[in-house]
């Protein structure tokens, strides 16, 4: 009498799905977390509202102008008559360079103005005044 050995059944092949689904939700509260604290730096203003305002995409200078009309870049508080160094210094030889005045909606009209000659004479290329979309 012939014995037939049962086949065994072969096992198929699974990835371990518990390690990958906890990596995926490990990056998920990373991103989370880390989006959280990505602000814009610089100093406290209310930019002016306007209805056509468009988001800038772009890598840029930035000068703020608070309400008392002094000159920030970053962190840093400028006189007017170092802003123009230092403008020049950041912008280099590039001829198209783009600088973004970021004047509070309360400062009086001629230091904007002011901060935006300076930023030309300094060598911008294009010069953009900054506002907010009005709701």
């Amino acid at each position: 009498m012939l014995v037939h050995a049962k086949p065994k059944k072969r096992y198929a092949v699974q990835m371990p799905m518990t390690s990958l689904i906890d990596i995926v939700f490990m990056l998920l509260i990373y991103f989370l977390l880390t989006t959280n604290f990505m602000v814009d730096e610089g100093i406290k203003i209310k930019l002016p509202q306007a209805r056509a305002a468009a988001p800038q995409t772009e890598e840029t200078i930035t000068v703020y102008v608070d309400s008392q009309g002094q000159a920030f870049i970053g962190e840093e508080r400028l006189a007017l008559d170092c802003l123009f160094d230092r403008l020049k210094e950041k912008i280099g030889g590039r001829q198209d360079e783009l600088v973004v005045v970021r004047a509070d909606r309360t400062v009086i009209l001629n230091q904007a103005v002011k901060v935006m000659d300076i930023a030309k004479a300094a060598g911008a290329g294009r010069l953009c005044l900054a506002t907010e979309k009005e709701l």
